[in-house]
Order: C-alpha cells, then sequence, then structure tokens
C-alpha cells in the first residue's frame, strides 16, 4: 500500500507543500464516487475514503463531508431501474435516498466510534445571512464535539438542482426533436411543459442563469466559503482537468495547478456527469467561488487509492486551483479593523497549540485576562513577556473569562452555570500571526 511517506519533497511545488497545513476540509463526493453505476452503492470504494477521513481527523483535521448520490439510492431502494426524468418522481427518490443514504454513513464512522451528522440544505440556506450564520453556528459546533458533518442539498423540496438536470436532458433531446413548447399563461406558480417527446415538469419561476449547485459542487464551495475552509476537495470519476478529453486524445495532459479560473480554462470543461447533474464545467464554476474567498480547490479522482491522504502530503495528484490569498471579511475584522478590547495572556503550550496546531484556545490555556470586554469582541493573544501573537472575537465577556483562567472545558457549566463554547475563542475567529 501506497504510504503519504513516500512523496518526493524535492519536486514538491509551494502550492502542494502548503496542502500539508490545511486544518479545515470540506470534500465532496460526487455521484461517481458514492455509486457504481449512478445507482449501485459503491461500498468498498466508499468505506476505504472513510477511512482516510477518520486517520485525517485523528491527525488533528476537521472535515466536512458533501455527498451525492441520493437520487440513485433511491431508485435502487424502489427498484427503478432508469434514470426517472419527471422531477416529482426524482425528488421521490431523493427523499428515499437521503435516510439510507445517511444510514450507511452513520454505521460506517460509528465502526470507527466515531458520529455523523446529516445537514441536508437549500440555496436559500446559504442565501439568506440568518439562516447561513445559523448553519455556520452548528456545523462549527458539530466539529467542536467530534462529528463529522455530512451535507446533501435536500433535492426532495429544492428544485434547482433537479430542474438544471432536466434541462440538459430537455436540450439533448431537443437536438434530436425540436421541442414545440406549450406554457401556462405568464405569472403561474408552476406549468406542464409539452414536447414532442416524454413530458417534462417544469417549476416556475426558472431564472436561467442563475447559479445552482450543480450536483453539490456550488453547495460545498458555499459551505467552504461559510466555515472558512483551508481547502475544499472535489472527488469525481476523472484524475482532474485535462487539455482535452483523455478518453479521445491520446496527447491530452493533466493540468496538475490553475491559478486562475478564467475563461479559457472554463473552455476546457464541457457536457455534465451521466447520471449525476455536475460535471467538470460546474467544478471549475464551484472552484472559482472558493478561490475568490481565498479556499483552495482539489479536484482529483475517488478512486485513487488513500487520494485525500496522500494529496494532503503534497502528492501531485488531481488539479490543484490555488486562486489567491484573500482573507474573509470576518478574518479582516479581527486582523485590521476592529479595534482591540482587552488580551487573553497564554502559557506557552496554548501558544505552541494555537501557532502549529492550528488549534482553538481552551480556558485551560489563559493565564490571566487584561482588560473588559465583551462576548464577541476583539481581543489580543499574548505570552507572558506581553509580545501580541494574535487577534479573536472571545467567546466569554471578561469577568468570565477571569472566573475560568486555567480551568478544563468540561469545568465551564458547573463555574459559571451555563456553557456557550468549550473554547474561549475558537480557531475560526482566530487570527494568528502579524496582526
Amino acid at each position: 500500500m501506497r504510504r503519504p511517506g513516500l512523496v518526493n519533497w524535492d519536486h514538491m511545488s509551494l502550492s502542494r507543500r502548503n496542502l500539508r497545513d490545511a486544518h479545515r476540509i470540506v470534500v465532496k463526493l460526487g455521484t461517481h464516487v458514492v455509486t457504481t453505476n449512478g445507482v449501485q452503492l459503491a461500498v468498498d470504494r466508499l468505506q476505504a475514503l472513510l477511512r482516510s477521513v477518520v486517520r485525517l481527523r485523528s491527525a488533528g483535521r476537521e472535515i466536512v463531508l458533501v455527498s451525492s448520490g441520493a437520487v440513485g439510492m433511491g431508485m435502487q431502494v424502489l427498484g427503478l431501474k432508469d434514470r426517472p426524468r419527471s422531477l416529482g418522481l426524482r425528488q421521490a427518490c431523493a427523499a428515499v435516498g437521503q435516510g439510507n443514504l445517511i444510514g450507511f454513513y452513520t454505521q460506517a464512522f460509528a465502526a470507527f466510534g466515531i458520529t455523523a451528522a446529516q445537514v441536508l440544505l437549500t440555496q436559500e440556506d446559504l442565501g439568506d445571512r440568518d439562516r447561513a450564520l445559523c448553519l455556520r453556528t452548528t456545523l462549527m459546533r458539530l466539529l467542536e464535539l467530534g462529528v463529522v458533518p455530512v451535507l446533501n442539498e435536500n433535492d426532495s423540496v429544492s428544485v434547482r438542482e433537479l430542474v438544471d438536470h432536466q434541462r440538459a436532458e430537455a436540450s439533448s433531446f431537443a437536438r434530436s426533436a425540436p421541442p414545440l413548447p406549450v406554457m401556462a399563461p405568464s405569472g403561474t406558480r408552476s406549468a406542464r411543459v409539452s414536447f414532442a417527446g416524454p413530458p417534462v415538469d417544469a417549476v416556475a419561476p426558472l431564472v436561467f442563469g442563475e447559479p445552482v449547485f450543480g450536483d453539490n459542487d456550488g453547495l460545498s464551495a458555499r459551505v467552504a466559503v461559510s466555515l472558512d475552509a483551508d481547502l475544499l476537495v472535489l472527488l469525481t470519476n476523472v484524475d482532474g482537468l485535462f487539455t482535452a478529453n483523455p478518453a479521445t486524445d491520446p496527447t491530452a495532459r493533466r493540468l496538475a495547478e490553475i491559478s486562475v479560473v478564467d475563461e479559457a480554462v472554463m473552455a476546457l470543461a464541457s457536457g455534465g456527469s451521466n447520471g449525476g447533474t455536475g460535471g467538470m464545467a460546474s467544478k471549475l464554476e464551484a472552484a472559482r467561488l472558493a478561490n475568490d474567498e481565498g479556499t483552495a480547490v482539489l479536484i482529483a479522482s475517488g478512486a485513487e487509492p488513500e487520494v485525500l491522504e496522500r494529496a494532503l502530503a503534497g502528492e501531485d495528484l488531481g488539479t490543484l486551483l490555488t486562486g489567491t490569498e484573500h482573507r474573509g471579511a470576518r478574518w479582516r475584522r479581527i486582523a485590521v479593523a476592529a479595534r482591540r478590547q482587552g488580551a487573553l495572556i497564554v502559557n506557552d503550550g496554548a501558544l505552541r497549540a494555537l501557532t502549529a496546531k492550528k488549534a482553538s484556545l481552551l480556558p485551560i490555556g489563559v493565564v490571566s485576562v487584561d482588560g473588559e470586554f465583551e462576548k464577541g469582541d476583539v481581543v489580543e493573544i499574548r505570552d507572558g513577556s506581553g509580545r501580541v501573537h494574535g487577534r479573536g472575537l472571545v467567546n466569554y465577556p471578561a469577568d468570565s473569562c477571569r472566573r475560568l483562567v486555567g480551568r478544563r472545558s468540561d469545568e465551564i457549566e458547573a463555574i459559571l452555570g451555563w456553557h456557550g463554547y468549550d473554547a474561549v475563542i475558537t480557531r475560526d475567529n482566530l487570527v494568528m500571526g502579524a496582526v
């Protein structure tokens, strides 16, 4: 078995080296990774990937999974052989498949003593600020509890992804038989669209050109951005982005790294995936979204043995889309814009954990508290000599922090009478270094 330790360090690019330090990672499993034929669950492949997730968690990394495959699994349970064209039937398959899919993940992770949590989303959940903040809080709390969140778009109530798939099917049919649409009167909420072929349901309003998730690609990018993830991994059935279709062009070569997803790069992608709603184009759009907010993206094959561990060790796998260095609005506020209200003085062990392990600041690592501040204020992180090492948004007011100095996280409720967070400052609200 090939191990990450066999990486050739001399030929590793700086961008690949940086993957070794990725702490919070969103991993999207595409339809052709989760299933063998769009329907049958790829149990052996999934179990191998989940074993890698377990090992990465044991090494201190935070992993969030975004899984496709609910519609295909629902088809299997319902005994359907052909991919349903009716929107209602596809949503029914999703409703059946989602329960079975999370059941698999729950049992598979339980074998390693890990709890999995199902989180179903729609585009509106990430488009509304209040709901997006609630989602972020939930996911961060799950990660703090050592749970692996397993996300999927709620296909049984969200129509955008499924309708996008039907648009592609309708377009394919239209190429052989020009459609003769008969639409309901303008302003109606829904309509039955009739073609010179199989009927297709449509749900209004449908605005062409609006972003859609596309087989969870865009969903995973938006989740990665909302969590300030260091890396988004899109696992699919190809080895990355190529200069041409490797199935038809023997001269096609894999692009190891891309710094900007421009129109020239987008032109290299065409078509969707068979059995899913995504394709290379949707993955590149997702990568562009994530890159714009400072999250690196790796597109790689889910069939590659130990692909996650090897890639995170710096091995040249898939296509790495690096984007540009960019700090989100919250980080900029913490590091630059906000006026600090006080300081937490920490011991050497806590300082090492914050800088080397990218850990949260626990109360046991706090030596003393300087100044007066409220929950949510920006405070400095100092060592015993007074040197500033970082800044963060504090989870407790100053008087509570003083009572928690040097205490364990499991003592918080007994000391304060309530328990908000295990950490005084959580990692996602902490900026270390020259701030």
